[in-house]
């Protein structure tokens, strides 16, 4: 018979049954450790592979929820004024060019950066390809010329007008516009990160009724990132607000599915739903610890805080010696230590003093040549030299003004007499038309100026007849008519100032500490202040634009290229300009005007230098500080990545790389 070999077959599950028959309870153990061994092994060896060659990845979904003190108004680009509105704005709306995280302005809806042309004064620019609104109505030219010349219309009441005024916007074609200015303008293109109006939801509507559409302006329809989902209210009031993805924008999808708006009166109640974990981010106005679970972010602004001189309103304020003592009395590192709970000598607060608008640690600039350090004697030799004196003892300095008067009546007058001084006197007396009815200006003292001379003298009996023991009119001009007269008609020889004056500023907790804490350092100095804080709306529409004022205890934001001329320049002295020192200075007013023009960075930085210095000798004000923005996000949102911001909206640049969810993905 022919030899050949059986194939092995794998055991049955029947035999490894009989295998573990045969194996003594010794080799069972041994045998089921090492199999554990083994898989544990194996598990390890894949985990390890895995995680070594994934990392973590930020995947889709998820909810941020902010607090916000305030509530909305205009969610529209035009009145977005308010920190709620230039939030919403910032999320829903897109504009022709945008910030990044390191405030450098890069194209959003424009394709690529403008064609700048004709010296500077032509931007041209092209949209991308196939853009949309949110309800998917397309994104033309025709939207952005809409938007500049709406926001030029003065019936439109846009704060925004006086950075478009001058500026033509034309159509090219379809997706494609041009800006012609009247000058060259080297901060231009932050113009141009403008958020832009929808013109198919808005061209019905008359400019003068803009205000008045409370549907609109809190329906927005955008082409940001994120699109209005639901508003939330009780009583008129809106409480809540949510946005989630829009799926027709143009630029990278965010990974945050829903944002959260709550409002909130004040920072107490802010903090207070912080702390029930009712939201994931708010911003304070001071340095507060909310416990290990959240991140908090200080982002740079270019904005400062100063105390603006009307020298127009105030006599006390137009004398430069009393500007320089209140600069030289001004405890900036006191002030700025209190308002950001910051401890005593804390190096944060140096950094946060201002001495100049061109803010050096913002824009990099060396620091102006003269800073008036704090120094209390230093300011109350000023005043003494300016002949400011406390001579009564009660806290107050004064002192007392010689007065030129235009005219002064010195001469022995009756009836008969003429000349100047009698023509004078008939003008004095024809001011009031119950002394002197007929008015005549002759130059001849006549019957009918004896008549009004004894009106005169009886109308001011006590101080004119009585010296005399007289009850009646005599009609004529002695000493004590004269001087009643020289009272009357050209005011008192002598004036006394009392340094005293008042300070208007917005009432929020931190201008009124600010506004508190100065008053407390200038008494200290002689100087008394009347504070007087007022609503936003009140502040603005009654005291700013009127510039009806003494001083002003206010802040300015500037923008991510530094362009001092709305603030400075003579033009903008009046509303809808922004110099709210009402501050003058021909040589200021052309450094300013080629600040502006020149496309050069260095050049800009030598005349910057130039003008900080010319503002700092005339004292047009005290600056105090520019403090951060304190942003505090909770640990569950990652991604944020904002270094600085112009305003406290931008700091959800970049939001499209925020995320809450991950996932991992193979390297």
């Amino acid at each position: 018979m022919p030899s050949h070999k059986k194939r092995k077959k794998w055991p049955t599950k029947s035999q490894w049954w009989q295998f573990f028959k045969v194996l003594t309870k010794k080799e069972k153990i041994a045998f089921f450790a090492f199999f554990l061994l083994t898989l544990g092994s194996f598990i390890f060896l894949s985990l390890n592979f895995y995680f070594k060659n994934t990392r973590i990845a930020p995947a889709q979904g998820g909810t941020h929820t902010e607090g916000i003190i305030g509530r909305p108004r205009f969610i529209n680009p035009i009145y977005a004024n308010t920190d709620a509105d230039r939030d919403l704005v910032q999320l829903i709306f897109s504009g022709l060019m945008k910030y990044n995280e390191n405030l450098e302005i890069i194209p959003d809806l424009a394709e690529k950066y403008p064609e700048i042309e004709e010296n500077g004064t032509v931007y041209k620019f092209r949209l991308k390809e196939n853009l949309v609104w949110q309800d998917n109505t397309p994104l033309t030219a025709d939207d952005i010329i809409f938007t500049i010349k709406t926001i030029q219309n003065p019936d439109t009441k846009s704060p925004f007008r006086a950075s478009w005024i001058g500026i033509e916007v034309e159509k090219i074609d379809d997706l494609a516009v041009q800006f012609k200015l009247e000058k060259p303008y080297s901060a231009f293109l932050k113009n141009c990160t403008l958020k832009i109006l929808a013109k198919h939801i808005w061209e019905g509507i008359p400019p003068e009724n803009f205000l008045l559409e409370i549907h609109q302006n809190l329906n927005p329809i955008g082409s940001g990132p994120y699109k209005l989902k639901e508003i939330k209210q009780i009583e008129d009031q809106i409480k809540s607000l949510s946005l989630v993805q829009n799926s027709f924008y143009s630029g990278k999808k965010p990974y945050i599915s829903e944002i959260n708006f709550l409002f909130f009166n004040n920072e107490k109640e802010l903090m207070e739903a912080a702390q029930q974990k009712k939201v994931t981010g708010l911003s304070l106005s001071s340095f507060t610890d909310l416990g290990e679970n959240w991140q908090r972010y200080l982002l740079p602004l270019p904005r400062y805080f100063a105390v603006f001189f009307n020298q127009s309103e105030s006599k006390i304020l137009a004398e430069k010696e009393v500007r320089l003592a209140l600069n030289y009395g001004t405890n900036k590192k006191e002030i700025v230590e209190k308002i950001l709970n910051l401890p005593e000598n804390s190096p944060i607060a140096e950094e946060k003093i201002v001495n100049s608008p061109i803010l050096s640690k913002v824009y990099g600039f060396d620091p102006p040549s003269e800073i008036y350090a704090f120094n209390i004697e230093k300011a109350k030799n000023l005043l003494e030299e300016a002949g400011f004196k406390d001579e009564d003892g009660d806290g107050i300095r004064e002192k007392t003004i010689k007065k030129e008067l235009a005219f002064k009546f010195e001469s022995y007058l009756t009836q008969g007499s003429q000349g100047k001084e009698v023509e004078e006197l008939q003008k004095c007396l024809a001011r009031f038309p119950e002394i002197y009815p007929e008015g005549e200006i002759t130059g001849h003292f006549g019957s009918k100026t004896k008549a009004a001379v004894i009106r005169f003298q009886e109308e001011h009996a006590k101080d004119v007849l009585e010296p005399w023991g007289f009850t009646k009119g005599t009609g004529i001009v002695s000493k004590t008519t004269r001087a009643k007269l020289n009272e009357v008609c050209f005011g008192e020889p002598e004036e006394t100032l009392l340094l005293k004056f008042s300070l208007v500023t917005v009432d929020q907790p931190q201008m009124a500490e600010v506004a508190e804490l100065l008053k407390k350092q200038w008494k200290v100095l002689g100087i008394e202040i009347e504070i007087e804080k007022l609503s936003p709306s009140d502040l603005e529409q009654n005291f700013i634009n009127p510039r009806s004022y003494e001083s002003l205890l206010f802040g300015e934001v500037l923008g991510a290229i530094p362009d001092p001329l709305p603030f400075w320049h003579s033009s903008q002295k009046r509303d809808p300009g922004l110099n709210l020192a009402l501050y003058e200075n021909e040589k200021a007013d052309e450094l300013l005007e080629e600040i502006r023009e020149s496309p050069d960075p260095k050049v800009r930085a030598e005349k910057l230098a130039l003008f900080q210095d010319i503002l700092i000798e005339d004292v047009p004000c005290v600056f105090l500080y520019s403090p951060d923005y304190i942003y505090l996000v909770s640990k569950e949102i990652k991604g944020v990545t904002t270094k600085k911001i112009t305003d406290p909206s931008k700091r959800f640049i970049g939001i499209e790389e925020w995320y809450v969810k991950t996932r991992r993905v193979f390297k």
